[in-house]
């Protein structure tokens, strides 16, 4: 079904399905806009000498306990989207990675699920690839001079693109709560830039949906056992 979105700033601000091209979304004068950045790099390193690793994707386990990708907020009015991101960046993996307009690879409204999507929040998505040493720089960064370290930012984690043979890697980590549209993104990251065949993906999702029914059944488990406690 097709859907439109109508907003102030730019008297008719209106793409299919919320998507909007980078000049567009600026051109919403009204709106907030949040950027965020997937970095990621090729390597040759196997986990237990095994299963081939492929890419390092940098993902953050948040404050409030969902995974999602680094960066945040910006004012077009006073810097450009790009240098808000690395500025965020600077805060929460200690390291002003520069971004470009040339990383950009999506702009769409928050979701209409969205607790912020009645404030008109922007979505920027950028995609960077680095060299691995400089992803190993982040990471070290990230956990001894980011000042949002064990703050707003819990910790710094990488997503597995392996598949064991008893089903671990991405399929669990697919499984995991996110944040937002950060599963998406991860998702349309991962065929886009061809990190995982879409024959491996969707075994992987396959089978996080069924991890994800069995967390639900441990939840129920756990909440009946609370409810239990709570009769004494």
């Amino acid at each position: 079904m097709r859907q439109h979105f109508s907003y102030p700033g730019k008297d008719n601000c209106q793409m299919a399905s919320g998507q909007l091209s980078r000049a567009e979304a600026l051109e919403c004068s009204r709106c907030r806009h949040a950027c965020h950045v997937m970095l990621y790099c090729d390597t040759k390193s196997q986990l237990f000498g095994r299963f081939p690793i492929r890419h390092i994707i940098l993902m953050q386990m948040r404050f409030d306990g969902l995974l999602g990708f680094p960066g945040g907020l910006v004012n077009p009015s006073e810097e450009t989207l790009e240098a808000g991101l690395s500025r965020e960046l600077l805060e929460e993996l200690g390291v002003a990675v520069p971004i470009s307009v040339e990383d950009h690879v999506d702009s769409r409204f928050a979701p209409a699920s969205s607790p912020s999507r009645s404030s008109r929040l922007i979505l920027h998505f950028y995609v960077k690839k680095m060299e691995e040493e400089q992803i190993r720089e982040v990471e070290r960064a990230a956990v001894s001079t980011a000042t949002d370290y064990g703050q707003e930012v819990l910790g710094t984690v990488r997503v597995p693109l392996y598949t064991m043979k008893a089903g671990g890697g991405l399929a669990p980590f697919l499984s995991h709560s996110f944040i937002g549209s950060a599963r998406s993104q991860l998702v349309d990251s991962l065929l886009r830039f061809n990190l995982v065949t879409p024959e491996d993906l969707h075994k992987a999702l396959a089978h996080s949906l069924k991890i994800h029914t069995q967390n639900a059944e441990d939840l129920h488990g756990a909440l009946a056992l609370t409810e239990a406690r709570k009769r004494f």
